[in-house]
């Protein structure tokens, strides 16, 4: 699940601007569908046996300190099983998915597969989120709320699971391809996979933080999509984010990787503009001229001499 940082402004700008804007106007344009939220079913319940992490009753997160954790042999093997689970999670979503499901359906197989699995759905009630995982179609960008829209032939789907499980959490996100997608779609999709795993490919100890996001913008360049740039990766460990944030966007820093960080890598590629707007419920972002986006995301660690990917 991506971080929102410092755009507050802009995406006030851009949601009167879409406001302006008719689905019909937007749908006109594209050969997909324009996807607006549906209606959204009741919280789902977690047993008391499962570990829920500290926002789970309230929704408020408390506030993380600016130093980057450096994880020792006991924290590094439960981000391992946490990034497994997540993993396993993902898998089962992938199995479901099809034209006619409704993304809703998709959350309930992920709520259950964690509980099943005594894992806790971690994007359930953090700051009030409402569901179990995050389902972005199409002109959504990111935090879409499964609803009781039934997924369309020719859609894209991002799929964002994060799971709390021994007290560590993994997060890992995919876009899918439902039923057949124009040429377009795939080699957004595509771009996207490939952006990831650019910004993974300069990970080890001593590396610049910033050269992630530079690796990344010069793919999405070369394969000739943009990146959001209001969306980060970020720290995770027994908090869900936290430092350092992982900017996938073209910047100078001077922070560096260190043996023990654990953080996510998970840019967002458009096909059109990468300005996006929040919507009403305060968590699903679209794109304000009805482009697609994609999104792969991996929670990675830094090794002695490389990196592992512990979502993968």
């Amino acid at each position: 699940m991506i971080v929102l940082r410092n755009c507050t402004y802009s995406v006030c700008m851009h949601l009167k601007s879409f406001l302006r804007t008719s689905s019909h106007e937007l749908q006109a344009k594209y050969p997909y569908s324009i996807v607006k939220p549906w209606r959204v079913s009741s919280l789902r319940t977690v047993p008391d046996h499962i570990l829920r992490p500290q926002y789970a009753v309230t929704g408020i997160v408390n506030k993380m300190g600016d130093e980057i954790e450096i994880k020792n042999q006991t924290q590094i093997e439960g981000m391992r099983e946490a990034g497994r689970v997540a993993r396993h999670v993902m898998n089962s979503i992938a199995a479901n998915l099809k034209v006619g499901v409704t993304t809703d359906e998709i959350d309930q197989v992920a709520h259950e597969t964690c509980l099943s699995l005594n894992a806790y759905p971690s994007p359930l009630h953090y700051r009030n989120f409402p569901k179990s995982i995050c389902s972005s179609v199409n002109n959504v960008a990111c935090h879409g709320i499964p609803d009781a829209r039934p997924l369309e032939d020719g859609d894209i789907v991002s799929m964002d699971v994060t799971v709390f499980y021994k007290g560590f959490h993994g997060d890992t996100a995919e876009t899918f391809l439902i039923g057949e997608v124009d040429r377009q779609g795939k080699q957004l999709v595509e771009a996207a996979k490939q952006c990831r795993d650019a910004g993974i490919s300069i990970c080890r100890p001593g590396a610049r933080f910033c050269d992630i996001g530079n690796s990344i913008c010069r793919e999405a360049d070369r394969l000739g999509f943009s990146v959001i740039p209001y969306f980060c990766g970020h720290g995770i460990g027994s908090y869900f984010h936290g430092p350092p944030d992982i900017f996938h966007i073209e910047h100078e820093d001077d922070a560096i990787m260190l043996e023990g960080m654990t953080f996510t890598i998970e840019p967002i590629l458009s096909e059109g503009s990468y300005e996006i707007t929040v919507l009403s419920d305060r968590w699903t972002a679209v794109s304000v001229d009805g482009s697609r986006s994609a999104q792969f995301e991996h929670t990675v660690l830094i090794t002695s001499d490389g990196v592992e990917i512990l979502t993968k």
